[in-house]
């Protein structure tokens, strides 16, 4: 009995090559990957930066309305929030840095080590989108069921 499994197909030794066009290609979408990582690490601050202002935000208005603590609370709870969604945020754009300036530092060097792992970074971007899709949509699916069955419920 023959272990197919364990031949390899002519396929298994076959190099691929990039044309000029696809490194070309690769090269632009390094570039603007690497602004977008840029524009996406500021939002990420202003984020951070807003989330503290909602803190102390928060604090001074609970102080000022007479509500308290449960104004103060409500402030640190959407500073929280803030802070959530950056933190959910920093990691894909992590990666598409990593993958432009990988990207970039392979072409620059011809390293096709560096490119690999630039490659890598984008398939991680790719693959923490999707599965953020995922639960978004799953989240969403949930809702809409518990709002159609309050709806018939009323």
């Amino acid at each position: 009995m023959e272990d197919n499994y364990l031949k390899t197909s002519t396929f298994d030794s076959f190099e691929m090559q990039l044309s000029n066009t696809a490194k070309d290609f690769l090269k632009e979408t390094a570039k603007w990957a690497y602004f977008l990582s840029i524009i996406g690490f500021v939002f990420l601050g202003l984020f951070v930066i807003l989330a503290f202002f909602m803190f102390s935000a928060g604090s001074a208005l609970g102080s000022m309305s007479g509500m308290g603590a449960l104004g103060a609370m409500g402030g640190a709870a959407i500073g929280v929030v803030y802070l959530l969604i950056a933190l959910l945020y920093f990691f894909p754009i992590l990666y598409l840095f990593k993958f432009a300036s990988k990207t970039r530092k392979a072409f620059a060097e011809n390293n096709t080590e560096l490119l690999t792992d630039g490659i890598e970074s984008l398939k991680s971007h790719y693959k923490f989108v999707g599965i953020l899709m995922i639960i978004v949509i799953s989240f969403y699916a949930v809702v809409f069921v518990i709002a159609g069955i309050a709806a018939a419920a009323s």
